[in-house]
């Protein structure tokens, strides 16, 4: 028997990339899963139907804008609505600005403590009561290896995945009776589309060849000189999903080549 079966699973962030090889692989041991992104509705549909289809489950598609309160109690009902009930929230969403931190502008630091800090907040708020009445409920903060490292240029992504780390801490202890889990996963460098492009890009300027492109993009990061494969995120989000991660809670569970054991 799928070791989720009958689960539902609410993704923030997750109609590409990262979020969404965490959404398949819920789905292939039978957890129905609603993912999120800002694209409209009817443009998912065709992938809702194909992983669903493909794994089994039901598959839904909720477009919603997080950078305000209205958008994430809108996502959360809807998926409540649509799956009847959330038993997992993964908070993966993030938007990030790239320059020194005396020049970002405040619109873009405001919107990476909404979307970044804020979203994950009310997000728990929301599902923490449907989880504690059933006495069972697993939620993952998407933090990251700069959670715990400073590094320049970055000011706002660094201090909201700082923060979440810390938010994570609390609602683990504050959930210890209710069968509750709550846990930060923190990937290095994980190969999504955004990164192949990244690399791309970085082949084509330097002249080289992928592999040469690989090893310069990881250089000072991940002493494995290989990104992570987001499968492998997906499968430790589910190992703890299982009656296994029951007693693993307020963790940062690092997923990044021995980046910070370096």
């Amino acid at each position: 028997m799928s070791k989720l079966k009958n689960k539902r699973a609410l993704l923030t962030g997750s109609s590409s990339g990262l979020g969404l090889a965490i959404a398949e692989s819920l789905a292939a041991e039978g957890c129905d899963v609603a993912i999120h992104g800002r694209s409209d509705v009817q443009s998912m549909q065709p992938l809702c139907r194909e992983l669903g289809e493909r794994h089994g489950v039901i598959f839904h598609y909720i477009q919603a804008d997080l950078s305000h309160l209205d958008g994430v109690t809108q996502l959360v009902q809807s998926a409540r609505d649509l799956m009847g009930g959330i038993d997992i929230l993964i908070n993966n969403a993030v938007t990030r600005h790239f320059g020194p931190l005396h020049e970002i502008p405040l619109d873009a630091w405001q919107q990476a403590l909404a979307v970044n800090l804020s979203a994950p907040l009310y997000a728990i708020q929301q599902v923490l009561p449907e989880m504690r009445d059933r006495q069972w409920g697993r939620i993952f903060n998407m933090t990251s290896i700069y959670g715990m490292r400073g590094t320049p240029n970055r000011v706002d992504y660094v201090t909201t995945k700082s923060g979440l780390l810390g938010m994570t801490r609390v609602v683990a202890l504050e959930n210890l009776d209710y069968g509750i889990t709550c846990n930060a996963i923190s990937p290095g460098s994980t190969l999504t589309p955004n990164i192949e492009s990244r690399v791309a890009a970085l082949q084509e300027k330097e002249n080289l060849d992928y592999d040469e492109a690989v090893r310069l993009f990881l250089t000072g990061k991940q002493p494995s000189g290989r990104f992570n494969r987001s499968e492998h995120v997906g499968d430790l989000i589910t190992f703890l999903c299982s009656d296994a991660g029951t007693d693993i809670t307020g963790a940062m569970l690092p997923i990044d080549g021995g980046w910070l054991a370096s």
